[in-house]
């Protein structure tokens, strides 16, 4: 059977390969209710940078409706860096830009609310924000209350100009102002990984960021920006600290974004999908095609990132040219991407038992195409009642798998 994707390579799963894997482990977090499943939402960040305002966002909230973005599970309105005001005002509260903003930020968190959307803000620990807007340094438990106060429902929390400060104390210190302020909101440590946040941060938010700043290209590297191929490298090993209301977030998604390929674009979202990572589209979803239209909203891709399991995915296999991504689901299901790293278009031979993620309490599966929308069959892998899988897959894009047990 071949797929509608298109090295001249066989790829073949050997059974020799010795597979280092580190379970996921019940890790407590905080136990507020929030956060279950990733996040899933829109930020400002990767198209507008600071070149935002009150027009926009009511835009881009409308076009969430009609494209379907809201109802696929986009909930959160995220107000990257720039909202600010230059300065606070002469009480020290922050505020936000009056010209851009001119109704203030409790009536336009009314609004998002009134449209079925949660209400997203950023900010940073040091004394000003990476765009040079003022940081929360020393206003925490203000700042705190003044979200409150608006209806925010979700912060992201930067780590720019900090000095010497420790990281886990400076953000275990907004977690507590959040906490007192007595209104349920999601924080999003963004301190880039530098500090292993991953180790410390479940008890403080509920997602922290792993590495720096994404860009929109495949396999580029600058010295804080990070095409998503090297990002996706920096999440091995780090599976066993994620789960329900503390995630791993590998930065925000560049799928739709001009410096990739719709192959590519499909390839980002299937993989965060795996990573169980916090879906927040970064693309202008006012002006984008039918083909990434789909890609954002493909419920059954969202389906495997939002799995009420809340395992995050891992590498099985890493060989050149071609990699194998696996995600434990809930009632004994997986998902599994191949994704070509190659250049040029990769032939595959699939022999399913070669699979041996699938051995075990389960046997027999009925095996989905997922982007092409395709029940391939159903395999026995304990019989081997099967075909081999054959199909082709284009430079840098996946084949995503479903496998579904039958009892």
């Amino acid at each position: 059977m071949k797929t509608s994707f298109t090295k001249k390579l066989s790829f073949y799963i050997p059974m020799s390969i010795i597979i280092l894997f580190m379970p996921s482990i019940n890790l407590s977090a905080l136990d507020d209710g929030l956060a279950r499943t990733p996040p899933m939402g829109w930020n400002s960040w990767n198209t507008f940078g600071t070149n935002i305002d009150e027009k926009l966002i009511k835009e881009t909230i409308e076009a969430m409706i009609k494209n379907g973005m809201r109802d696929a599970g986009y909930k959160y309105i995220v107000l990257d860096d720039g909202w600010e005001a230059k300065e606070r005002d002469k009480n020290g509260q922050i505020i936000p830009e009056p010209k851009r903003f001119p109704n203030g930020m409790k009536a336009l968190g009314d609004y998002i609310h009134s449209k079925g959307f949660k209400f997203g803000i950023h900010n940073d620990a040091g004394t000003r924000t990476c765009a040079d807007f003022p940081g929360g340094r020393g206003h925490e438990y203000e700042d705190a209350r003044t979200y409150a106060s608006w209806g925010v429902d979700y912060i992201k929390y930067d780590w720019c100009n900090t000095g010497k400060a420790n990281a886990e104390e400076t953000f275990k210190t907004m977690g507590a102002a959040l906490k007192a302020a007595g209104r349920p909101i999601v924080f999003s440590i963004c301190e880039w990984g530098t500090n292993k946040p991953w180790e410390w941060g479940k008890d403080i938010g509920h997602l922290w960021r792993t590495t720096g700043d994404i860009i929109d290209c495949y396999n580029c590297q600058a010295v804080y920006s990070l095409g998503w191929k090297h990002i996706l490298e920096a999440q091995v090993g780090l599976e066993k600290y994620a789960g329900p209301g503390h995630w791993n977030d590998p930065d925000m998604l560049e799928v739709g974004n001009k410096g990739l390929t719709l192959a590519e674009s499909r390839s980002h979202f299937t993989l965060w999908c795996i990573l169980a990572a916090p879906l927040m589209a970064g693309n202008d979803v006012r002006n984008m095609s039918d083909e990434i239209r789909d890609i954002l909203t493909n419920k059954e891709v969202i389906a495997i990132d939002q799995d009420v399991l809340g395992k995050q995915g891992y590498r099985m296999m890493d060989h050149p040219g071609k990699e194998i991504w696996v995600k434990e689901l809930s009632n004994g299901a997986w998902a599994v991407c191949f994704h070509n790293t190659d250049d040029v278009t990769l032939e595959m031979k699939i022999t399913w038992d070669h699979l041996w993620i699938l051995k075990g309490k389960h046997n027999k599966y009925k095996v989905r195409d997922i982007w092409n929308k395709e029940d391939i069959g159903i395999i026995d892998i304990q019989k081997q009642d099967y075909e081999d899988f054959k199909c082709e897959i284009a430079p840098h894009d996946v084949l995503l798998l479903k496998f579904t047990p039958i009892k």
